[in-house]
Formats: structure tokens, C-alpha cells, sequence
């Protein structure tokens, strides 16, 4: 290291994060302390203030740190702190500080709901950020925030809020890119409104009964769990669409028109029939399509498939080349009727890779035809997998079944796996 010109020593030893590793090469040398100058990025990890010692104070050692580099441009803290540490730290790095992330940890005690949102308030003085990552955060009232004009993207995991601090929250960052809410706690009625967003992400934590109301012109990825009304409008833009409730149930679904959507995944324990229905009219451009959906039934009852036409829906989604279902979908395409349609000429175009799990060995005719179906008319397909999953073994049937099936795959060997 020492034949080496300092401004090379300066480029390599800039590239260290981790706070640790930066406080030892402030020991090695002169040369090593004067390097430390020009790191860009300070990573404090969780248990790194552990074996301090002397009365040492971690939000003395992060302010003496932060000041002694000349343009931090990230700061990473899941250390506990206090609200006069960080206002110390971002007063020191607020005018080059582009990147903020902070484990809040103030979900467990209620009582730290002033010094949360003093916390919050406090990322006020950051004024040029424009990646902003929060963890585990109370938020009784919105922060006092001015618009953050240079904030693209926003991350927000583990919280506890109302509906309206959220209103207030995203109106501070009008220009937002990236919006991830993930395992949100307390909403009930969530309406976003962000003009520029492109990628968003909101998964909340509950009984599944939220509501969401989205508007957003420019957006092209969003993925949604936890709500049981979903209304998007101006959806012309949006390639990729993944929707789940894994603990409630899915009664409505209201977007524009998918015109440009690419995949699309519905995942659930239950669904309204119509909010299928609908989803799959709205996306017969789709390329890709994932569907878990156990049962539909508009109440408490729980109800199979209605049947669907296999000719029908392979010729209302033509485009469609990977095809990912499992046992309640792909068991209404196994009813009697399904394929009493097939003309001659029925191809499926772009089909190239299927993944089937099943559940049950009854109606092994209707599966086997409808397996059979796929392999003969997809002529584009390049693989096929076949999951068996949770299945009685003991059944009466469950002996054919698996007959049929291993027969299938040998007479398919080159395109069907069986897991």
C-alpha cells in the first residue's frame, strides 16, 4: 500500500461502508486517517455499539464520525439513537446526504410516540434526499415535513399510522418514483395520489379488509396485499400487476385499461368470482400469468371454480407464454365440457412453459385430457411441470392418477418434469 499514490489509496479506501471497518483504517496511518475523509457512505449495523466502554455514547461516536468525512452521501443506522443524534447528523451531512436509513424501533412501546415523530421531524433538515428508508415506525401524526422535491424513492417497513398521516406523509414527496409500504399496521381506507410514480409496493398487515384507491398515471410495477377493495384508474402504463390477500378476502377489483400489461399475479385464499372475471378480461394482452386462488364465493362460503372454456380463454389471451395454476383454475379447465369446442385449426401461439399443481387425483380423464390438450395444441411449448401437492395418497383414485400421469411424462419426456 504504501508504493501506492494517494489519490489511488483515497479511491479504493472510499469504497468502504461499514462504520467499524472505517474507525480501524483511521488507525492504521496518517495516510489510512486522511483517506477516511472522502468515504461517501457509513453503514452502522445493529449490535456494533455492544462492547463499548469509558462511558462512550453511540450518538457521540456517529457525530464525531459523520463530521470527519468531507461529503457523506449515505448514512445507514440500525444502531439505536436518539432524535438529538440524528438532528446532530443530518445538520452535519443534510446539504450532500441523498440516501437516509434508519431502524426507528419504536413499534414495541407505545410511550415512544413523541420521540418517534421528534425523529421523524427531524429528517426535515435533509432537504436533497432522494432514497429515504424507515424501520419499524409509530406514527401517531404526520411528520413536519416540507415538500422533499429531490425524494424518489420511499420505504416505509413495520408501521403503525391512520389513514391520514399517510395522506399527509406522501404529500411531502410529490415527486416520488419507488413507494414501498410494507407490513403497515392501522389503515383502513388508503387513497395514494403521486403523478410521477413508477414502481409501488404496499403490503398491509391485518385482517385483509383495506381499501385502496390509487392514482398514478406513470406507474408500470405495483403489487398489493392485505386489501379487500382495489381501485386503480389510468393504468395505461402498467407492465407488471401482482395482487394477494392472504388473510382476507378479495371483493373488488377496478382498473383501467391494461393495455400494456405484461404479467400478472392473483394469489388468495378466496376471491369473488367477479373480481376474477374481471381481471382476466382486462388483461388479454398478458404474457405471463400466475393464479393461486383457492376458492370465489362472494361470503362466507367457500366455493369452487365455475367452469371455464379451455378454448375460450387460451383464445382471449393469445399472447400468453408462461402459465403458472394451480389446482382450483386448473380444475375448471378440466370440466366435461371444456374442450367439447376444439376445431381443427386451434392453436395456442406463444405458450412456452406451464406450471400445473394439483391437488386431487379425481377426475383423472378430464385432467388427463386437459394436459394432453396443452402438449397438443401450444405448439411453441418447451416445458411443462407438473407439481403434485398435499394429495391423499389413500384415495381411491389417487392409483390411477398417478398412473396416467407417469405414463404422460413418458410419452412427454423431453417437455414434463413432475415435482
Amino acid at each position: 500500500m504504501d508504493s501506492l499514490p494517494d489519490a489511488l489509496i483515497q479511491s479504493i479506501l472510499s469504497n468502504l461502508r461499514n462504520a467499524k471497518d472505517v474507525a480501524s483504517c483511521n488507525c492504521v496511518s496518517k495516510k489510512f486517517k486522511d483517506s477516511m475523509t472522502f468515504v461517501t457512505s457509513l453503514y452502522f449495523p445493529r449490535n456494533v455499539f455492544d462492547n463499548l466502554k469509558n462511558g462512550r455514547i453511540p450518538d457521540s461516536i456517529i457525530t464525531h464520525m459523520v463530521s470527519s468525512v468531507s461529503r457523506l452521501e449515505e448514512l445507514v443506522v440500525y444502531s439505536p439513537f436518539t432524535t438529538i443524534g440524528l438532528a446532530s447528523w443530518v445538520r452535519l451531512a443534510g446539504p450532500s446526504l441523498k440516501t437516509l436509513e434508519l431502524r426507528m424501533d419504536n413499534l414495541v412501546d407505545l410511550r415512544t410516540g413523541d420521540r418517534s415523530l421528534a425523529k421523524l421531524d427531524s429528517i426535515q433538515g435533509a432537504r436533497n434526499l432522494e432514497s429515504l428508508r424507515l424501520w419499524g415506525v409509530l406514527m401517531l401524526r404526520a411528520p413536519k415535513w416540507d415538500p422533499f422535491r429531490k425524494l424518489r424513492n420511499l420505504e416505509i417497513v413495520g408501521a403503525k399510522m391512520v389513514d391520514s398521516v399517510l395522506v399527509e406523509a406522501l404529500r411531502a414527496t410529490p415527486e416520488l418514483k419507488q413507494l414501498v409500504l410494507l407490513g403497515c399496521e392501522g389503515l383502513r381506507t388508503v387513497s395514494i395520489e403521486l403523478h410521477e410514480l413508477e414502481g409501488c409496493r404496499l403490503d398491509f398487515y391485518g385482517s385483509g379488509s383495506c381499501s385502496l384507491e390509487l392514482r398514478a398515471p406513470k406507474l408500470e410495477d405495483l403489487q398489493v396485499q392485505g386489501c379487500s377493495w382495489i381501485r386503480v384508474r389510468k393504468t395505461s402504463s402498467l407492465k407488471y400487476l401482482s395482487i394477494a390477500n392472504n388473510a382476507g378476502r378479495i371483493y373488488m377489483v377496478d382498473f383501467g385499461k391494461l393495455v400494456a400489461l405484461e404479467s400478472l399475479a392473483i394469489r388468495g385464499v378466496q376471491w369473488c368470482w367477479d373480481a376474477i372475471n374481471k381481471m382476466l378480461q382486462l388483461a388479454t394482452q398478458v404474457k405471463h400469468l400466475y393464479m393461486k386462488i383457492e376458492f370465489t364465493g362472494d361470503f362466507e362460503a367457500l366455493l369452487p371454480f365455475p367452469e371455464i372454456d379451455f378454448v375460450d380463454f387460451f383464445k382471449t389471451h393469445p399472447n400468453l407464454k408462461s402459465f403458472d395454476i394451480h389446482g382450483a383454475m386448473f380444475a375448471a379447465l378440466c370440466q366435461k365440457n371444456s374442450l367439447k369446442n376444439v376445431h381443427s385449426s386451434f392453436v395456442i401461439p406463444c405458450l412456452e412453459e406451464v406450471v400445473i399443481t394439483v391437488r386431487s387425483p379425481l377426475n383423472v380423464e378430464q385432467k388427463m385430457n386437459t394436459l394432453e390438450s396443452l402438449v397438443k395444441f401450444a405448439k411453441n411449448l418447451k416445458k411443462m411441470k407438473i407439481k403434485i401437492l398435499q394429495m391423499r395418497s389413500g384415495h381411491s383414485s389417487a392409483d390411477d392418477f398417478f398412473e396416467e400421469i407417469c405414463r404422460f411424462r413418458f410419452m412427454n419426456h423431453n417437455l414434463i418434469s413432475i415435482e
